[in-house]
């Protein structure tokens, strides 16, 4: 047997050992500490600058999502939620926005709509204007001034209203104790009472 065809495939063998051996030992070596300590320097600084870009925020968007939020609260009668955040920060921005979402479809979903939509069937438009009777669920002077005053006199009228307006001012009534008996003829056709 020739000593030459023998010794080239043990040879070949042995390099691809000692590359993977010297592989592994890179791996599995720990990290020079200067390398490290100049990595961790480098990344705050680069992070810092993102979050000074992303630091700035328009105070009059944050005033107009909160006026929209206190606006829904106003509607639906419950107490304004309050956040002690800078008005410029992102943290603001995104409390006043998620409220300002949430309250809105909130507001658009009254707890007894589908009564006030049917009473509202039977008893007229949205903005019907007839005295002694105003609106779609038919408010008279005396139900207004005493379940929407800041609205009677902010807007007017039940028929100037929106009809989720008119449908919280209802519910505020319901929540009174007086349940649908302001209208009892339609609500029995509804088969409310």
């Amino acid at each position: 047997m020739n000593p030459k065809r023998f010794l080239l495939p043990v040879l070949a063998a042995v390099l691809i050992g000692a590359a993977a051996a010297s592989t592994l030992a890179a791996a599995s070596k720990l990290p020079d500490r200067r390398a490290t300590a100049a990595a961790t320097k480098a990344r705050p600084a680069a992070a810092k600058v993102r979050r000074e870009r992303r630091r700035h925020v328009n105070p009059a968007v944050v005033r107009r999502l909160r006026s929209a939020a206190w606006h829904w609260q106003a509607l639906m009668g419950v107490p304004r939620v309050r956040s002690f955040a800078s008005l410029r920060t992102p943290r603001a921005l995104r409390y006043w926005r998620r409220q300002a979402h949430r309250l809105a479809w909130r507001a658009a979903h009254p707890p007894h709509k589908s009564a006030w939509l049917c009473i509202h069937r039977f008893e007229g438009g949205w903005s019907d204007s007839g005295d002694p009777y105003w609106g779609g669920l038919q408010m008279d002077r005396g139900f207004m001034l005493t379940y929407a005053p800041t609205t009677l006199l902010r807007r007017g009228w039940a028929n100037r209203w929106t009809p989720l307006e008119q449908m919280w001012v209802a519910e505020r009534a319901h929540r009174s104790g007086r349940g649908y008996s302001p209208w009892p003829n339609t609500a029995r056709y509804c088969g409310l009472l």
